[in-house]
């Protein structure tokens, strides 16, 4: 029983050593504060980048890296998701497997491709160029605070220098942004 415990608190210590930043940590109803709230924007949009959520990294099998936040929906309604990535290689993102995005019952997954480059992004530093990938649409019916995640190989802690340095490849942000008719 020893074991097991020691080996469940091991886990658990390298999984906080490995997380991503933490930084907003806006209070919940119960007074307890909610780490990473994000709030939709004036125009509908919503944007959640890796390096402000709560990150888990696995080094044996990196396509179980997640990255989640709360979110906050003040206008519900249809959304496109974009993904954001910084690469060195603008035709090959190199996704070893789908990413997968949820939103409570909403789950997309999409094999991420080049849809736009932008060349002179604020988002990356040279010799990086950010590219945006279209993953698909979904539907939020209710407003209020919903948990979303993201499950990709590509998120990787800003904190893991060994692994940023060998990677062509990173996930930096999803943006939802609202369809309109």
């Amino acid at each position: 029983m020893r074991r097991i415990y020691s080996a469940l608190m091991l886990l658990i210590g390298i999984s906080l050593l490995y997380s991503c930043s933490n930084t907003d940590t806006n209070n919940n109803e119960s007074g307890r504060p909610y780490l990473n709230k994000v709030e939709q924007q004036a125009d509908g949009s919503i944007k959640l980048y890796v390096k402000k959520a709560e990150c888990y990294s696995d080094k044996v099998n990196p396509s179980s890296n997640t990255a989640e936040w709360n979110v906050f929906v003040s206008k519900s309604g249809r959304f496109n998701v974009w993904l954001s990535s910084a690469t060195i290689d603008t035709t090959n993102l190199e996704y070893k497997n789908k990413v997968m995005f949820s939103v409570q019952d909403n789950r997309l997954e999409a094999q991420p491709a080049i849809d736009k480059v932008i060349i002179n992004s604020s988002d990356v530093d040279y010799p990086y160029f950010r590219a945006d990938s279209f993953m698909g649409s979904l539907y939020i019916q209710d407003t209020g605070l919903y948990a979303v995640q993201i499950i990709s190989d590509k998120i990787i802690p800003e904190n893991n220098t060994d692994a940023s340095a060998n990677e062509k490849t990173r996930l930096l942000s999803v943006f939802l942004t609202p369809v309109v008719r």
